[in-house]
């Protein structure tokens, strides 16, 4: 039996985590796969080493930039001599200062948190250590390059047995290319799906996957259980627990994701597999409940009759093309909405507006900002009537102004658009209606 184990920043931010890690590695012989991303913050209101990174490169040519750079070479010194390891790490970052100018890639020197934190840990556990600018392999357009990678991580495994990769970051057109923030977790997914791993194990600082964000509601209930279909949704919606796109890999090859607590590893935490058994969910039809602030509605009104879908697409290639992603769309009899992020839109709201009264000339186009989108999860919510009626009435009861409504295909969520200064309030509202049954 193989495992592949992720363990997150929060799971390495010392010499003391990285004590607890090897104990959880070495507790079988299972654990053949070690992914690892850069240390998190360490004493309290300390840094992560990435942060402190991207703030290096953005500081180049300054003294504040070597004031950083000691700092983070300070806290892989300090990893190193807490384990007693022989790691040169001095050498190893004079060598990467001797050539921090301006024509470092910013990809480049972010991928350094992973690098020094794989290279340690690969000493401490006497596993191979594998960068993975050799494994993890980017195609021109900068998606991943399964087939390549998926070959070389067997072949490594194969000719070197156990292993450490660091996470985040690969080979790409231009040299080293990083992942979006997370993408530790997407390393480990290609790692579990290229060695067809019984489980992919990730560790992290929670005991699971939570039914509601706890900043929010107090000691919400552990999800013993999730689809990868639950997970996507409520990782697109905002739970942060997995990278959204760390799913893919191991739903492909059908292999369980169990979310673990590296502070707490005798807890069973949470898996995600292609289907939940039966009873897992202890009842319940809302799995979760999860949501993003910081929206906008377009709203184009043209009254003909029926909203045409030469209109509908018309309006999502100005989206497109402005590379704004459009997260809803909703229709009326004379109108139709498109929902996107307000962080995406930027300032280009007005240059939307015109080229959509260029381009389909509508009667006007109104605008709602400040909208947040919040999702009740549950595969079981297909089986159930009344789901929808029980949830408005609640929101209804509690004083939230539903703007606008949406359910995927699978009718596996129900989305509500609401005001941001309701946002937390409706998701106290959902998960106090729905936790328990």
């Amino acid at each position: 039996m193989l495992k592949v184990v992720k363990f997150g920043g929060s799971s390495l931010a010392d010499a003391g985590q990285f004590r607890k890690v090897k104990n959880i590695v070495t507790e079988g012989m299972e654990r053949r796969v070690v992914v690892v991303s850069a240390p998190g913050k360490g004493e309290k209101n300390g840094s992560k080493v990435t942060d402190m990174l991207y703030r290096c490169h953005d500081t180049i040519g300054t003294p504040l930039c070597r004031e950083i750079f000691e700092e983070i070479r300070a806290r892989f010194v300090s990893i190193r001599d807490g384990l007693g390891l022989k790691c040169d790490v001095e050498s190893r970052f004079e060598q990467l200062w001797d050539i921090m100018d301006e024509t470092m890639t910013r990809d480049f020197l972010a991928s350094r948190g992973e690098y020094f934190s794989a290279l340690l840990m690969a000493e401490f556990l006497g596993y191979t250590f594998l960068d993975a600018v050799n494994c993890v392999f980017f195609t021109t357009d900068g998606e991943i390059d399964r087939e390549r990678t998926y070959e070389a991580i067997r072949t490594a495994h194969e000719r070197r047995g156990a292993l450490v990769i660091p996470g985040f970051y690969g080979r790409g057109a231009e040299g080293v290319e990083t992942m979006s923030r997370g993408g530790s977790d997407i390393t480990g997914s290609l790692a579990a799906a290229a060695l067809d791993a019984e489980i992919y194990e990730n560790w992290t600082d929670v005991s699971g996957i939570l039914m509601a964000d706890p900043k929010i509601v107090s000691d919400p209930r552990r999800i013993p259980h999730l689809t990868y279909g639950e997970l996507s949704m409520l990782s697109h919606m905002g739970a942060s627990v997995l990278h959204p796109m760390s799913v893919a890999p191991v739903r492909d090859k059908g292999i369980p994701i169990n979310i673990r607590n590296t502070e707490r590893p005798q807890d069973d935490g949470t898996f995600i597999e292609d289907r939940a058994p039966e009873g897992g969910d202890g009842g319940r039809f809302i799995t979760g409940v999860t949501g993003r602030r910081g929206f906008s509605v377009f709203t184009v009104h043209k009254k003909v009759g029926f909203v045409k879908s030469a209109f509908v697409r018309a309006a999502l290639e100005i989206f497109e093309h402005y590379r704004v992603q459009v997260e809803h769309v909703t229709f009326g009899i004379d109108a139709f909405s498109l929902v996107a992020s307000a962080s995406e839109i930027g300032g280009r709201t007005f240059e939307l507006i015109r080229a959509l009264e260029e381009r389909i000339a509508p009667e006007y186009v109104s605008l709602s900002e400040n909208v947040s989108l919040v999702a009740a999860v549950g595969r079981r919510m297909v089986s159930r009537r009344g789901v929808s009626g029980r949830l408005f009435r609640a929101l209804g009861d509690n004083g939230v102004n539903i703007r606008m409504i949406a359910q995927d295909t699978d009718e596996q969520s129900i989305v509500v658009g609401v005001e941001d200064g309701d946002f937390e309030n409706t998701i106290r509202v959902l998960y106090n209606e729905f936790a328990l049954t």
